[in-house]
């Protein structure tokens, strides 16, 4: 059993060893205006956001045990009100859906947790976490002063709440629960709904403290929040967001470090420099509570994702990534941070605001002095551009551009936002171990494959007929992405003697389409055209005679944001028309249409194990002409070990896949514009289009299959294929850190564990400056390192994979460092002259490192250099 496993195990044990009892002991947990009050004592808090339905339960304690390890002392997620009642009075907590173990197993980490129920949620989750049928309900009208929409929304609320009463998981029961969240950013839309608004927004918060839980609620974005709830920030700066009475304390709920993605757009990232200046600033300016969302971002399993049009990833450019690595150095900087906040706590808390002093135009501190043992200074450079030196308490400090120094003695520099020690992870897909390459050129996921033909248009006795177009939701109830229309029209001869004769096409006309739809004339492929309500004018080829016009439309996520969701719909609006006849145009919107909701593949479940089995499969030769609509399925083997699992699906077009019987999700090889990448400087106020990626390539090409669906071997592969592509060319990956870099100078910050706490040394902080700094790193579990690529104490040139030797360099450079680190998964070295010796007195030197991480049983075969 793999170590991770082996966690894995040991946490559900315990956990089922807390669930008869107490997590915690009973504490009670209350609020000023300064910061939450835990146990009777103020707290600085750090949360990092992990969505439970995101990943799988097998990797559960795994995340909570690196979020903890990353210094955060809170889980905070959303619940998620469709997958836990998808048929009104019919529940589901079971697997990835059963929030009461995941909350169990966050307190039996010892971490607490933060629960927004909402339950409207956004997270670009389809519908926004509504389910669908809330649109049925007589009357409703969401999120306004509505009866139909607040019984609904009070019931399930108090379902959520009930259990996790029941379930001895609030704080003074012993649990993990410390904090709550009724409605989600509704101050942003309010004005939308009038004085209902207001009215609704005080009876939620109303209703919501009328539970009784004994823990605080916050509603974020909501300025107007009554007395009884505190109202909270979310952005990518919060520093300057002040609570709407003294009585609260500040509050940020989602610090958004990166940014969600759609298909066809380049993907966002945050620069972790800005990232940990963004946070210093907020507890530099009062802050007592930050939540990072996401910590953990996961994947948008199945038919989850929202939109529309977002990806299957939801890696969000968190700390740890999609597939549960650390995303470095941003989770080793924040790590650091986070230490470097916490020594400053005891300052933190003694007073109620910081005092202020500016220390040039745009530099200034904010000290916490208790005028008693407690003093923490915060030294931001706000200036973007230039490094500024600055005096405080009559001592120097160099402070680079938008930067924050943390000095926790008010005396001596703990942590500089833009000065970077922790390691950098590169990340790869494949892998060499034991001479093998996933990636290798034609070696594929399988040779063999079969396939089975969608039938086009209707399919079985289940469709109906209506005279004129119907919205999409309405008839599908979201069962399925598809929703097929078809009519059928008369063509005489004197139509198309008159388009022979003036060399026109007729077309057919929609006002307006979300989000896509393919066009079908008597079953052949004619054309699709996607977006959010626009215009289709597409030509078409009729025939003399009756002619089929089949139109399939398709969603690609319910909308997720905004006043009015249950309004928003999908499908077609406005009139369906064909044009271009010798009389005048052809108005069939009010035409008989037939309607099919889904596909047949999808009614016949082609995807699951048992399903795949009943029904005849082809087998798919390479010269193959490839169809519209396929499906296609082999058998694979999984990749040895226990690194996470990808399928590389660039080779294909749209569509969706499934391993053994599990909904990977969507799959889309739109490609992102070519320009627009260009190089990002961490410096100046960040934006979802700053810094990106990816430009000129699909925007997800990689799609996670977890391996808790995977068996050793005869794995069942099944993809759905829109577009005439096959899958020849699929491969299979496993991720993981392949190389580590690191760059430290002697002159950097001692190690934060140099630092000794308040309760140690007669009730003062103070700091062994003796120590000099140190360099940790870090390969992935169950990897070790297996050769160093290059080292060098001195002068070095260039950055990761591209390092070189400058003037001055020590000869013992590689043996030091081969020394500390060959053979292990973790090690550390000291940043000195007395380790490396001196090669170049008087010239600062770096410790410039790359090495490579391998299986911990290929590492142990060979460990050259």
């Amino acid at each position: 059993m793999g170590f991770k496993w082996l966690l894995i195990f040991l946490g559900i044990l315990v956990t089922s060893w807390v669930v008869a009892g107490e997590i915690f002991k009973p504490f009670n947990v209350s609020y000023d205006g300064r910061a939450f009050i835990i146990d009777g004592h103020r707290r600085m808090l750090i949360s990092g956001g992990i969505h439970y339905p995101r990943v799988v339960p097998e990797m559960w304690l795994d995340l909570i045990s690196k979020s903890k390890e990353g210094g955060v002392d809170i889980i905070e997620t959303y619940v998620f009100w469709n997958v836990h009642e998808p048929v009104r009075g019919q529940y589901n907590f079971e697997g990835r859906y059963d929030i009461v173990e995941f909350v169990k197993q966050v307190g039996s980490m010892g971490l607490y947790v933060f629960l927004r129920i909402g339950p409207y949620v956004c997270a670009e989750w389809n519908f926004g976490g509504f389910p669908v049928w809330l649109r049925d309900i007589p009357g409703i009208e969401f999120r306004t002063d509505n009866k139909p929409f607040k019984d609904e929304m009070q019931r399930f609320v108090k379902k959520i709440v009930n259990m996790m009463r029941e379930e001895l998981l609030l704080s003074w029961q012993g649990g993990p629960v410390i904090i709550l969240q009724i409605e989600n950013e509704y101050g942003n839309v309010e004005s939308s709904f009038g004085p209902e608004g207001k009215e609704y927004m005080r009876w939620a918060a109303s209703m919501a403290v009328g539970l009784d839980v004994g823990v605080p609620w916050v509603m974020c974005e909501q300025a107007d929040a009554p007395e009884i709830v505190i109202n909270t920030c979310n952005g990518y700066y919060c520093d300057g967001f002040k609570p709407n009475s003294n009585n609260k304390p500040k509050v940020w709920t989602e610090n958004w470090d990166g940014w969600f993605t759609s298909w066809g757009d380049r993907v966002p990232y945050r620069p972790s420099e800005d990232l940990a200046f963004a946070v210093a600033r907020f507890f530099q300016r009062g802050g007592s509570f930050q939540n990072y969302y996401m910590y953990f971002g996961g994947t948008n399993f199945g038919r989850t994702a929202g939109g529309p049009n977002y990806v299957t990833s939801y890696d969000y450019d968190a700390p740890i990534d999609e597939y549960g690595l650390l995303r470095q150095p941003k989770w080793g900087h924040l790590k650091d941070l986070h230490a470097a906040i916490r020594l400053c706590e005891h300052a933190l808390i003694s007073v109620h605001s910081p005092k202020y002093k500016k220390l040039g135009p745009k530099q200034e501190a904010h000290v916490f002095d208790d005028n008693g043992s407690n003093c923490a200074a915060f030294l931001a450079n706000i200036d973007e551009h230039s490094t500024f030196t600055v005096t405080f308490l009559n001592k120097s400090y160099a402070l680079p551009p938008w930067s924050v120094s943390v000095l926790p003695d008010c005396r001596n520099v703990a942590f500089n936002t833009a000065k970077i020690g922790a390691q950098n992870s590169v990340i790869a897909f494949g892998s060499d171990i034991d001479g093998l390459n996933l990636n290798a050129p034609n070696n594929y996921i399988s040779k063999s494959w079969y396939f089975v033909e969608e039938h086009i248009g209707t399919w079985i006795n289940t469709n109906f007929t209506f005279n004129g177009i119907l919205e999409h939701l309405n008839v599908t109830k979201d069962q399925s992405d598809y929703l097929w229309y078809t009519t059928r029209v008369y063509v005489s001869d004197d139509d198309i003697h008159f388009w022979e004769h003036n060399q026109l096409s007729p077309m057919l006309s929609i006002d307006s389409v979300r989000d896509l739809v393919y066009i079908f004339i008597n079953h052949d492929f004619k054309g699709s055209v996607r977006g959010k309500w626009v215009r289709v004018v597409h030509p078409v080829d009729l025939v003399q005679g009756y002619n089929d016009i089949t139109l399939l439309s398709q969603t690609v996520g319910l909308q997720n944001y905004g006043a009015f969701l249950e309004k928003d719909g999908g499908g077609f609006k406005g009139q369906i028309k064909l044009t271009g006849f010798k009389n005048g145009d052809l108005n069939i919107t009010n035409f008989p249409w037939t309607y099919q909701v889904g596909l047949l593949g999808e009614q016949s479940k082609f995807y699951a194990v048992d399903g795949s089995k009943h029904v005849e499969w082809t087998e798919l030769l390479p010269d193959s002409v490839p169809s519209r609509f396929s499906w296609y399925k082999t058998y694979f083997d999984a990749p040895g070990g226990s690194d996470p699992v990808a399928l590389d699906l660039s080779s294909m077009g749209k569509g969706q896949a499934w391993v053994n019987g599990h909904h990977i999700g969507r799959y889309w090889t739109l490609k992102a514009p070519k320009h627009g990448c260009q190089a990002c400087k961490y410096s100046g106020a960040y934006h979802s289009d700053k810094c990106v990626t990816n430009c000129g390539e699909p925007t997800q090409s990689w799609y996670h299959v977890p391996r808790a669906w995977l068996q050793p071997s005869e794995n069942v592969l099944v993809l759905l294929e829109e577009e005439e592509k096959t899958p020849f060319k699929i491969s299979i990956g496993i991720r993981f850190t392949e190389t580590i870099c690191a760059q430290v100078s002697e002159n950097h910050y001692p190690p934060l564990d140099a630092w000794m706490l308040p309760k140690t040394i007669n009730g003062r902080i103070k700091l062994n400056s003796t120590v000099a700094p140190v360099m940790r790193l870090q390969c992935d579990s169950g990897h070790t390192f297996s050769s160093v690529m290059f080292a060098s104490y001195g002068t070095v040139h260039g950055g990761c994979k591209s390092f070189s030797r400058g003037s001055c360099h020590s000869p013992n450079s590689v043996s030091v460092v081969s020394q500390a680190c060959l053979g292990r998964q973790n090690c550390s070295i000291s940043v000195s002259n007395a380790v490396f010796g001196d090669p170049c007195r008087g010239i600062l030197k770096t410790l410039s490192v790359q090495l490579r991480c391998s299986a911990a049983a290929a590492a142990s075969r060979g460990m050259s250099i």
